[in-house]
């Protein structure tokens, strides 16, 4: 019983407070940062701990309402996080000429390409299930 009341504070407290959700944000990233080292696994660990984030989600120990406010200051926030690459593209003036063009061509080209890979993969599960429940239908 005295265990409950001291989780029911500590929800409330994650659920109302942004500071603590930006802090637990933190903590995801450095516990997959901590694992990524540890492990050697050839990923960041921001990557894996958005996967550790995802599997709390999942499991429900963790309501996407509790991590709101902070995941969405953090996107308010984001042109303050690329200073230091506006920084570091000033410092390399050759981006601006035809190795730049080249670059953002590739960046163009690449992330199309994507768009169109996972839309038409999309569609292809969409169809597929579509499918397959037409025919538990009949069954």
């Amino acid at each position: 019983m005295m265990q409950r009341n001291i989780l029911i504070p500590a929800h409330r407290l994650l659920r109302r407070n942004r500071l603590v959700q930006i802090g637990l944000l933190g903590a995801f990233w450095a516990a997959g940062e901590a694992l990524a080292r540890a492990t050697g696994l050839p990923l960041p660990g921001g990557i894996i701990g958005m996967a550790l984030a995802l599997v709390l989600f999942l499991a429900g120990g963790l309501k996407v309402a509790s991590m709101k406010r902070g995941a969405n200051w953090m996107l308010a926030e984001m042109l303050l996080f690329f200073v230091p690459a506006v920084l570091a593209l000033l410092d390399h003036r050759e981006l601006f000429g035809m190795l730049g063009l080249k670059i953002f061509a590739l960046i163009i080209v690449s992330t199309t390409a994507v768009m169109c890979v996972t839309a038409l993969t999309v569609d292809l599960c969409y169809r597929w299930t579509e499918r397959h429940d037409a025919r538990r239908a009949v069954a």
